[in-house]
Order: structure tokens, then C-alpha cells, then sequence
């Protein structure tokens, strides 16, 4: 028999889903379960969206894109979304047969055997950060090591020098953070994305002066029967790559991190068995994955558990929720490293399947590989644990750490 928390179990919760609030950041689980309980289909009028949070209906939206459109973006914030999206979120932020044209072109230059080549780099550069900080025994999680090696491994692949690395990390920050009560980006996001959009047009204007063996180059080189990317286009991809696949794999790090913390017996396991590092990946993107929800906009009239979505309005699609959802779940609500993760919905579903997935679970892996052969066991302090402010990503800006040397 499936253990499931029910409604009643969270009676006391409002059911007020605002992925603007604070409170809602901090904890979005019990609100999830009222939603797919009470409300399948939920309405937040104040904010003019709808939001589908069982497991079924999250991934039918996904597969059925010409329904569920992407053109005008896939976050609530005004400045990213709209009929421009896709200059900041490339073709996260389109429909086909633009979505396949750019998505194609991409892939070229973002291949598995690109990626697969990336282990060694990917390797080198968590040791090199863990030599750094496994002597101090105390250091944050966050900013000594999750925070800066997805931000490498992305300079890396697009050709970024070391020395600009800090800054843009910082930028990219500024990008997806909230203050309390804003529901659109803030000056300081907006600033950052104009600097982020010249530095990036300066490094492709030098590409194109003289190749190197990078993505960057790649994305200008690559023809499909003489079909290219403009720099608009090229632009557009590398904030894609600094939002999506900078900030969400430094999460996903961070939460593996801890909640593993938070259930000892479950940490236990890849500890033990370094081979079941992967299995632990699996079910922190799960429990509590990075990118919580993704928006969309109906291209017609849904009718979904008795209710009518108008056409033309904005759906928000819960994938923290679908993830916790107790049919396709058993014990959905408890950390259990060694599941069947089959169905998650983490990385998307159909067209729009997360291209980075392979990249994000590839670092996640060799991180967290590199940390079980060197510390038996680690602590964190509850009173220094910040969590990050976002509308779309969950996770923590702050993880203050002491290990046990093996």
C-alpha cells in the first residue's frame, strides 16, 4: 500500500500558491499537496496564471507543445517573457518550427561526445576547489565549491577566460534573485543583463576574428544546408547557457548536499558505495529539483478536471510538484536515495527535453564523487544556511559545511 500525505494532513496550509512568496521558497511542498489535491487546475488571480501540479497533467503539457506554447517564455517575470523571450532564453522561449531550427543548430555544437569530453576537465576542476577546502574543514558549500564549478564548466565549454569567470558567476546571480514583494527582475538583474549580453557580443565579435576551440566558435561555424546562427541568436543561447545551465546545476549540487545532511541514513549509501553517487544525483532531482516550474501560454481552450483554461492564458507547470506527486511516487514526501526515478519531470518532457540534462547530472556526478573519496562524513550549521530567492529556481545561497577528513 502507498504512505501518502494528504490534504487533510496539511489542512492548516492556505491554499495560495504565489511563487513570488518568500514563505513559498522557503517551503513549496505542502502547498503542492493541497494543489494536487484540491485544485489540479488552480487560478491565482493576482497574478493572472494558472497552475497544473499532478504528475500526468504536468508531463501531457509537456509533450503536447502545440497546446502548452513556449513562445512567450517559460518564467512569470514580465521582462522574460512576452513575444522577446527568446533574446534572453533562446529557444527555451520558442515554438516549432523556430524551436527545432535554432535547437538543432545548437545541438551541433553541444553534442554527447562534446559533453562525455568534459569529464576530465570537469574532474580537474572539483579537485582543484576541493584541494582548496578540504584542509580548512570549514568552508560554505555554496560559494567555496557548487557555486563556482558550474560557472567554470560553462566557461569552459563557451570559451569564457578565467579571469572574467567571478564576475560573470556574480552577474548571473543578480539575474534570478528577488527581493521580497518584487514580481518583476530588479534594477540590479536588469543591469546585469546588459553588461552579460556586450561581454557576450565582444566575445563573439573575437571569435569571429579568430577561432578557438570552444563552443563559441562552434555556434559560429556550424551550417545546416546554409543555415546559420546571427549573433543575436548566438547571444541568446549563452544567457540560456549562464541561467539554466549555470545556476540550476549549482542547486542541484547544493540540495544533494543537503538534504543529505538532513537524512543521515540516506547519505549513508553513496558514502558507503561511491557507485551509488548517481542514484543520489537521481533522487535530489526528484525530491527537490532545481527548476520548480516552467511556464506556458494555451494556444486554445484546455478543459481539465471540469475546469476551462482560456485560451491565450499563462499556465504555470508545477515540476516540483509532479515530482512529489504520490501516484507515480510511492512515499513521495521522503528522501530515498535508490528509487526508481524513472518518470521525474526535472529536465522536461518531449521537444522540449532540457538539451543540458547529460551536462547537469555529469557534474553533479563527478562532484559529489570527488567528495565521498575524500570526506567520511560532514556537518552543516542550520544557523548560517541561506536559501536563494527565486521565481523558477530552488535552492540555497548559503550551506556552511564542516567535514571529516577520510
Amino acid at each position: 500500500m502507498t504512505s501518502r500525505t494528504t490534504a487533510a494532513d496539511v489542512a492548516d496550509v492556505p491554499l495560495d500558491y504565489d511563487p513570488y512568496a518568500y514563505e513559498i521558497h522557503e517551503d513549496p511542498y505542502p502547498i503542492y499537496t493541497r494543489l494536487r489535491a484540491e485544485a489540479p487546475v488552480y487560478r491565482n488571480e493576482a497574478h493572472g496564471f494558472w497552475a497544473l501540479s499532478r504528475h500526468a497533467d504536468v508531463i501531457e503539457a509537456f509533450r503536447d507543445s502545440d497546446t502548452y506554447s513556449s513562445a512567450e517564455g517559460v518564467s512569470l517575470d514580465p521582462a522574460a517573457s512576452g513575444p522577446h523571450a527568446h533574446r534572453t532564453m533562446s529557444f527555451l522561449a520558442m515554438d516549432p518550427p523556430r524551436h527545432g531550427r535554432m535547437r538543432g543548430l545548437v545541438s551541433r555544437g553541444f553534442t554527447p561526445r562534446r559533453v562525455a569530453e568534459l569529464e576530465p576537465r570537469i574532474r580537474e576542476i572539483a579537485t582543484g576547489y576541493l584541494d582548496e577546502v578540504i584542509g580548512r574543514r570549514e568552508f560554505d558549500f555554496i560559494a567555496d565549491l557548487a557555486g563556482k564549478l558550474p560557472m567554470d564548466v560553462i566557461s569552459e565549454l563557451v570559451g569564457v577566460p578565467v579571469a572574467d569567470r567571478a564576475e560573470l558567476r556574480r552577474l548571473s546571480d543578480l539575474l534570478v534573485h528577488r527581493e521580497e514583494g518584487v514580481t518583476d527582475v530588479p534594477q540590479a538583474g536588469m543591469e546585469a543583463a546588459l553588461v552579460l549580453a556586450g561581454y557576450y557580443a565582444d566575445m563573439i565579435a573575437e571569435r569571429r576574428k579568430r577561432r578557438t576551440d570552444d563552443l563559441t566558435s562552434a555556434l559560429i561555424d556550424v551550417d545546416v544546408d546554409g543555415d546559420r546562427l546571427d549573433d543575436a541568436d548566438i547571444i541568446s543561447f549563452l544567457f540560456l547557457m549562464v541561467v539554466a545551465g549555470n545556476e540550476t546545476t549549482t542547486k542541484l549540487l547544493g540540495n544533494a548536499w543537503y538534504w543529505g545532511w538532513r537524512h543521515p541514513d540516506e547519505r549513508a549509501k553513496p558514502f558507503a558505495d561511491p557507485g551509488r553517487v548517481p542514484e543520489w544525483v537521481e533522487e535530489t532531482l526528484r525530491f527537490d529539483t532545481s527548476s520548480q516550474m516552467l511556464a506556458r501560454v494555451t494556444t486554445r481552450d484546455v478543459t481539465l478536471h471540469d475546469v476551462t483554461i482560456p485560451a491565450r492564458d499563462r499556465v504555470l507547470l508545477l515540476v516540483g510538484s509532479a515530482n512529489r506527486d504520490e501516484d507515480v511516487f510511492p512515499h513521495a514526501d521522503r528522501y530515498d536515495v535508490g528509487r526508481d526515478t524513472t518518470d521525474l519531470a526535472s529536465f522536461g518532457f518531449g521537444r522540449h527535453f532540457c538539451l543540458g540534462a547529460s551536462l547537469a547530472r555529469l557534474e553533479a556526478r563527478v562532484c559529489l564523487e570527488e567528495l565521498v573519496a575524500r570526506v567520511a562524513d560532514y556537518d552543516v550549521d542550520p544557523t548560517g544556511i541561506e536559501r536563494v530567492h527565486s521565481v523558477n529556481v530552488r535552492g540555497l545561497a548559503a550551506l556552511p559545511t564542516t567535514v571529516t577528513v577520510r
